[in-house]
């Protein structure tokens, strides 16, 4: 017996299951995806032709052998007397929370027909095992078993991988658009610009470049985007606040700028000097900040309504923006005359102090709310 089998069975004398359910999670769903099976795959022989369609449909895939693995870890447990049942779950190509749902109602929907008091979980990586506390708020888990794929280390293996990994980043969309579409840009720009004499002032424009790509892959720009630009009700909604929003919030900087009385600033050598003038700056915010609000409460407008009319429980959190936005108004206000008018610093404690108030008294009803709907609706359920 291997040591994973003696691992596994110690497991399970350790614990108090009698039937027990080996479940071998497929998370992204490969095994519907790649070899069109319906998933819950129950008993031996479905989970065998399963894993064949696998394997033939893509021999690399190692979802395939923890299908085979987790029908070795049921024939270990019968043989020892006892009462097992094999199955494979999946969850979606995307994984995440929808994921997470289906392998739930999977798993619910074969202890309906194998009352099991344990489990044995079969995965192939960390993210199959992510899934292991959604399993246990039904079933508890005794023992958990991580396939590792055994493989060559030899020089030709690890160039093989490497091939395989940069014909991945050429040909695959999902790759190929930052790690080859970014640098052609700025090798295209660079080259033009040295054409042209312009290498010095292409530099600055070359780094911007950069480092706006890294900014809108780390923090997931580009996908919030393309949600929001989606042909559904919503995804017009919130393009359209965002478009608006945005333009609004350009505009507050020309609309400050206009508010400045022309007779502070003299002269373009008193310019830097005159731009930390206090008035300057604070008839400059006053000039701004009624624009800037009105384009920032129409982006999270367009978050509430969306969200409103597709039915997404976040109402409380996008009203009380809202609700924020407009407390810390008069607060700026007061900010702008005492920069313009040399008022009292103290006149901020009042507009502060309100709009604190305005916010707790807002966050306070809204959530007693939340809670009275959700008890009525567990006590309708």
């Amino acid at each position: 017996m291997s040591q994973r089998s003696k691992k596994v069975e110690k497991d399970v004398n350790a614990s108090t299951a009698n039937k027990l359910l080996v479940i071998c999670i497929d998370r992204d769903n490969d095994v519907g995806e790649k070899a069109g099976i319906i998933t819950p795959v129950i008993g031996r022989d479905a989970c065998i032709e399963a894993a064949q369609r696998l394997a033939l449909e893509d021999p690399e895939d190692a979802d395939s052998n923890s299908i085979f693995s987790a029908i070795k870890t049921y024939e270990d447990l019968i043989s020892k007397g006892y009462q097992v049942e094999v199955i494979t779950v999946a969850g979606v190509q995307d994984r995440g929370v929808q994921a997470d749902e289906k392998i739930l109602a999977e798993t619910k929907k074969v202890l309906e027909i194998f009352p099991a008091n344990g489990a044995v979980i079969v995965s192939d990586g960390e993210d199959d095992e992510s899934v292991i506390p959604v399993i246990q708020n039904v079933l508890p888990v005794v023992s958990v078993q991580r396939v590792v794929m055994k493989v060559s280390r030899s020089v030709e293996y690890s160039y093989a991988v490497f091939g395989k990994y940069l014909k991945m980043l050429a040909y695959d969309t999902k790759y190929s658009k930052f790690f080859l579409g970014v640098p052609g840009i700025l090798l295209l720009i660079g080259g033009i610009a040295t054409v042209f004499g312009y290498t010095a002032e292409i530099f600055a424009v070359l780094v911007s470049i950069l480092g706006g790509a890294f900014l809108i892959r780390a923090f997931d720009i580009d996908r919030a985007w393309s949600s929001w630009s989606k042909p559904t009700p919503m995804g017009f909604i919130r393009m359209f606040t965002m478009v608006a929003g945005v333009l609004l919030i350009l505009s507050s900087v020309p609309a400050g700028i206009s508010a400045i009385d022309a007779n502070l600033i003299e002269s373009d050598s008193q310019f830097i000097l005159k731009i930390t003038d206090k008035m300057v700056i604070g008839q400059f915010v006053s000039g701004a900040l009624p624009i800037l609000w009105i384009g920032i409460g129409s982006i999270f407008a367009g978050t509430l309504l969306s969200n409103w009319i597709g039915g997404v429980p976040r109402q409380i959190s996008d009203i009380l923006r809202i609700i924020v936005l407009g407390s810390i108004y008069p607060t700026m206000l007061q900010f702008t005359n005492i920069m313009i008018h040399d008022v009292n610093s103290f006149t901020l404690v009042p507009p502060l102090l309100g709009g604190l108030a305005a916010t707790l008294i807002s966050a306070t009803i809204l959530f007693k709310k939340y809670k009275k709907n959700k008890d009525q609706e567990m006590i309708s359920d």
